[in-house]
């Protein structure tokens, strides 16, 4: 197959267990904490991809950049070149009070409130994680000892709204867990094309935080945070190589 125009990669130069998240430098982070043999296959725009070793296996790491646009080409693209399995390790800010810095959230199902997955299908197709990974991505959090949280997410497109808050409000008197930009249209073409998808988000803003100053203390490597970052790979990444 010829070389996809936004990825850069080709059929069979990519792992079947692939680990998506959104910013470049996290697949750097990752590949550097836990990987070997790490070769970078193809960097371009929002993306980088890094083929590696995980306990002697292989897997890919994508960067997708934000927003669903960008994963769903990132999504597309991976499919045609031999993905099978795809885990987002991303980032959320918590709608519930009871979701710290650094805590993850094992994603069930996700509101669709983004406009890429609706360009396939209407929004009364449910975003829904694999059940199989759900269960493996649990099982493993609950052998290491580590407390999460499990529901539904909220993707959506825009941190700026004129009535951000009560749209967040909105969602957590819902029971809603948290909102990030990505996962429902991971979820909901990933089912479309058969693919095996899941997330795992790490929190990195505080329910009714500023969002603002809760990005930049990510982007400053605030140690709570990175260490969620660190645990969400971790366990991405044991589901992955036996999942196939």
């Amino acid at each position: 197959m010829n070389q996809q125009p936004h990825l850069l990669i080709s059929y069979g130069q990519i792992a079947t267990s692939i680990l998506v998240c959104g910013e470049p430098d996290r697949v750097n982070r990752i590949a550097e904490r836990f990987l070997t043999n790490c070769v970078l296959i193809a960097e371009n725009r929002e993306y980088r991809i890094i083929n590696g070793d995980y306990q002697g296996k292989p897997v890919t790491l994508c960067s997708t950049g934000m927003g669903a646009p960008s994963m769903i080409i990132a999504l597309e693209e991976l499919k045609r070149c031999g993905a099978e399995y795809i885990i987002r390790v991303g980032s959320a800010g918590a709608l519930q009070l009871n979701i710290g810095l650094g805590e993850l959230i094992v994603v069930e199902g996700a509101v669709r409130d983004e406009g890429g997955s609706k360009a396939y299908i209407p929004s009364e197709f449910p975003a829904i994680a694999d059940h199989q990974l759900v269960h493996l991505l649990k099982t493993d959090l609950s052998q290491q000892n580590i407390n999460y949280h499990s529901g539904i997410v909220r993707s959506h497109d825009s941190f700026y709204t004129d009535d951000e808050d009560s749209i967040c409000e909105y969602w957590h008197k819902k029971g809603v867990l948290g909102a990030d930009m990505e996962t429902s249209a991971l979820l909901t073409v990933g089912r479309l094309r058969q693919l095996k998808t899941a997330a795992i988000l790490n929190n990195v803003v505080l329910y009714q935080q500023n969002v603002s100053e809760g990005i930049s203390a990510y982007v400053n490597e605030a140690e709570d945070m990175i260490k969620g970052e660190q645990l969400a790979a971790h366990t991405a990444l044991n589901v992955l190589i036996n999942v196939v």
